[in-house]
């Protein structure tokens, strides 16, 4: 059968080995210095491994392969004392996942009875009171967020309308969730505080990947335009003419270019 599995490419592979620690089904193995795929079948196409790899060795191909056999690995996981302990390694907080928010919302922004034994909150000297909100629910779609721990090619990416946004406008925001991140693909990050050149690994994704269109989100302080200024750059290198947009945010939460 065809379908979407990893491929690792023994010249970028600089033998750490951390994507066969971050592989929980065993399917890498490291082989003379180099990871290598060691079973088709062991590999579920998820892509665990990618963020893990320094190097950018690893990607998703469509081919022809064996398809994913659960039943074979939890066995072989047993074989070697592996069921029910913890991942051998790799970092939880990259590993790559997908989230399917439910159309009609969630029990999470139901209305609720509280509990009438509780005591009050004590009102703040100087606050108006306000009568307490439903209850929002996440709209985020996929992790990682963080632009330097995606993978380039996470399936999530074709397809995707983009939103790359400055780690501090959420917090400005209190409906950032609704507003800019629903239907979306999200990335964050801080051009002040990352060591590191955003425009590069956004070039990447935009060119390997489907992208549909991109809105910017930024805060009004200068040093964010770097953010601003990294995608500008990746749309110019990537090649490819898709839609965007630029929203920006005053620190008292005001969008700016309404």
């Amino acid at each position: 059968m065809k379908r979407r599995i990893i491929e690792i490419d023994e010249a970028k592979c600089n033998g750490c080995g951390a994507c066969a620690k971050a592989c929980h089904e065993g399917a890498i193995a490291m082989v003379d210095g180099k990871a290598k795929l060691m079973r088709d079948d062991y590999c579920d196409g998820l892509g665990d491994c990618l963020p893990n790899c320094p190097t950018g060795a690893i990607t998703f191909v469509e081919r022809e392969a064996a398809e994913y056999d659960q039943a074979a690995v939890l066995k072989s996981k047993a074989e070697k004392g592996l069921l029910g302990d913890a991942p051998a390694g790799g970092c939880p907080g990259s590993r790559l996942r997908t989230f399917q928010r439910p159309v009609g919302g969630c029990p999470g922004s139901r209305s609720q009875v509280l509990n009438r034994t509780a005591a009050p909150a004590a009102p703040v000297p100087g606050q108006t009171e306000v009568a307490p909100a439903q209850a929002a629910s996440s709209q985020l779609s996929q992790w990682p967020v963080q632009i330097k721990l995606v993978p380039v090619n996470a399936p999530y990416f074709n397809g995707a309308r983009l939103l790359v946004a400055a780690d501090c406008t959420a917090f400005a925001r209190a409906d950032f969730h609704d507003r800019f991140i629903k239907n979306h693909i999200t990335l964050i990050g801080c051009p002040k505080l990352d060591a590191v050149n955003y425009a590069d690994k956004l070039t990447e994704i935009i060119k390997n990947n489907d992208v549909k269109s991109l809105t910017v989100v930024r805060m009004e302080v200068p040093c964010c335009g770097g953010i601003e200024n990294a995608v500008k750059t990746a749309l110019q290198n990537s090649g490819k003419m898709i839609p965007w947009q630029v929203v920006t945010i005053s620190t008292d939460g005001k969008i700016l270019d309404d």
